[in-house]
């Protein structure tokens, strides 16, 4: 037990030690509040535990996080189920985030994409869709970046390659734009 404690803790000693990472993530937020002061949405997406972080950090924003505040338009792609399986039996998986991506962004919305691998064809779909859109995209992913790295505006890349680890700080960062957002924009906190 002590060396998976010990590992969560050197990976944020490493997150703590990586000021580009950390621009990256102040760049997220810019992105998140530019788009919420122009009335956009911030969009979520992942499969697995990475769909369950999409939809906690949805949650953060379209509920609250510290402040009894107004709701923000923040979705998670997963959560219909009802379509997510009809594209799935209809389409494929690979289109299960991008054909609702195609439906629901517009030009300066916000896309994160989460994956710790960055290999995901349905998210790497996702992407292209929120390209297309002109959404931003941002990516979380794991060390290398995977394929995504290469097709997001912003990469959110935890200094890991194990799975646990990543999805801790997808979390931890994700909680921090989404604290910094609320304070951002309702300026409290």
């Amino acid at each position: 037990m002590q060396d998976r404690i010990q590992a969560a803790i050197d990976v944020k000693q490493a997150m703590l030690a990586d000021q580009e990472l950390q621009n990256r993530v102040r760049a997220a937020i810019d992105a998140c509040v530019s788009s919420f002061r122009a009335d956009g949405k911030v969009l979520f997406c992942g499969n697995g535990g990475s769909a369950a972080d999409a939809q906690h950090l949805a949650a953060e924003l379209s509920g609250r996080f510290y402040l009894d505040r107004p709701p923000l338009f923040a979705e998670a792609m997963h959560v219909n189920t009802s379509f997510v399986t009809a594209v799935a039996n209809d389409y494929g998986y690979d289109h299960a985030f991008s054909r609702l991506t195609t439906a629901m962004a517009r030009p300066g919305d916000v896309l994160f994409l989460l994956s710790t691998s960055g290999n995901s064809k349905n998210v790497l779909a996702a992407a292209a869709a929120g390209h297309k859109a002109g959404a931003t995209i941002i990516g979380m992913t794991g060390a290398s970046g995977g394929q995504l790295g290469r097709f997001v505006d912003i990469l959110i890349n935890i200094p890991s390659t194990d799975t646990p680890r990543i999805q801790e700080g997808h979390m931890l960062l994700g909680h921090i734009i989404c604290e910094e957002v609320e304070r951002e924009i309702f300026g409290k906190g």
